[in-house]
């Protein structure tokens, strides 16, 4: 590094195996916050942040498919921010046109800063590279914020939403809805 050029102090790379441990720190932090009113107290009590990173570590190390990304968004070499892109694997979905931002975490304590918007437009990027031209990304029904924050970067709803069941006894439901974005370059 040449010491007389400044260095950015926020960028995005590809998330590595060794990255497993931040990406579970961001999650957990990120959920326990951003879905306090949303997600019962005890499920987000309970959300066990190493089974977390292991189960990062195996899908950083062996993915399920070669377009399977985890992007890492970093302030001063710090991760702030993660997301994760593949083939979207919706019943509706075409997995050679439609890729899928699965996941999308910033720091609660960093939001509002541009870490969000970079990583948004990284993902895009990614599945863009990686021959999709339509993005997806699938959200709570209530998260407002986050509809607000893609609503703003061009993202429409697309009419599809599921209710997810957390726990498989139908104790805790939520609904999501699915926004979605051309990425197409043509």
């Amino acid at each position: 590094m040449n010491p007389s050029r400044p260095a950015a102090d926020a960028s995005v790379r590809i998330a590595w195996a060794a990255d497993a441990e931040a990406i579970a720190h961001l999650q957990v932090k990120a959920w326990r916050r951003t879905y306090a009113d949303i997600l019962p107290k005890e499920l987000l009590a309970a959300l066990d942040e190493q089974a977390f990173a292991d189960q990062w570590r195996q899908s950083l190390a062996t993915p399920a498919d070669a377009r399977n990304r985890c992007l890492l968004g970093l302030a001063a070499g710090t991760p702030v921010a993660c997301a994760a892109t593949e083939p979207s694997d919706d019943p509706d979905s075409d997995p050679i046109r439609d890729g899928a931002i699965s996941a999308f975490h910033v720091d609660p304590d960093a939001t509002g800063l541009g870490h969000g918007s970079r990583l948004l437009h990284a993902c895009i990027d990614t599945l863009r590279a990686d021959g999709f031209t339509r993005a997806v990304m699938w959200l709570f029904s209530t998260d407002d914020p986050m509809r607000r924050f893609l609503t703003e970067s061009g993202w429409a709803p697309d009419g599809a939403h599921r209710e997810l069941d957390l726990h498989g006894d139908g104790a805790v439901r939520v609904k999501q809805v699915r926004l979605h974005c051309s990425i197409d370059d043509a």
